[in-house]
């Protein structure tokens, strides 16, 4: 599926208008990928408050927060950190990991995960984290077959809740060039690099210096990352 088509199939925008719409679109991803569970937490460094949604019984989201599991859940100390998906398994040793998810079994939440992080350009921080009770090998093949689409997710839905605030919004907008903005509207389109240099009659390693100078702007580290907050941003559109 295209990004923009992706993106597009949630109808997200229309969703964060409505009450409980956030965790509305979770769901939704859920049913789409195929995972148990998906939860999302973040850090708005402009207002400074903390944002959490998620597929969870609730009874699972008070026990979590009445321990003070956020403080030591290494799912997302680890995500906090990295700048690349941070697969659970390498975690499992660990004496905070053990705490949280052996108290998680009791509510019949899997150790099996993975938690995608998302960094912006003004230290806004969060994650998107999603589990599975599937057997290692499944969930590893699962994880390969989605991982782009949920990495271009985790970034428009991170950059959703962040621009619910009016000055965030402000804050947060890139000044792409024109061929820039052409360009990542092509990609969301579905065409390659060498696609793109053909319609606009340039190099494909020209296509890849904008595109390069774009993913710095709008600060994502790939181009699904990148087009899913261009298109967050209404830089660019889902055709």
């Amino acid at each position: 599926m295209k990004q923009a088509d992706l993106i597009d199939h949630f109808d997200l925008n229309t969703a964060t208008r409505q009450e409980g719409g956030f965790t509305e679109i979770l769901f939704q991803m859920r049913e789409k990928f195929g995972f148990d569970h998906i939860a999302y937490a973040g850090v708005n460094p402009v207002k400074g408050t903390t944002h959490g949604h998620m597929t969870y019984d609730e009874s699972w989201a008070t026990h979590y927060v009445e321990k003070g599991y956020y403080r030591i859940d290494p799912t997302l100390t680890e995500a906090r950190r990295s700048i690349t998906p941070v697969d659970w398994g390498r975690l499992e040793h660990t004496r905070n990991f053990k705490t949280v998810f052996n108290d998680a079994h009791d509510f019949n939440i899997s150790n099996t995960g993975l938690t995608i992080p998302v960094h912006g350009p003004y230290g806004d921080i969060g994650g998107l984290s999603l589990t599975s009770n599937l057997p290692a090998s499944e969930f590893k093949k699962l994880r390969n077959e989605t991982i782009s689409d949920l990495q271009s997710m985790a970034v428009y839905f991170h950059d959703l809740i962040i621009r619910s605030d009016p000055l965030s919004k402000i804050l947060n907008q890139p000044n792409l060039s024109a061929r820039e903005t052409e360009i990542l509207q092509w990609i969301a389109a579905g065409k390659t690099q060498q696609d793109i240099g053909d319609i606009l009659s340039i190099s494909h390693r020209t296509v890849e210096v904008h595109l390069r100078s774009a993913r710095t702007k709008l600060a994502a580290l790939t181009t699904p990352q990148a087009i899913g907050r261009a298109i967050s941003l209404g830089l660019v559109y889902p055709e």
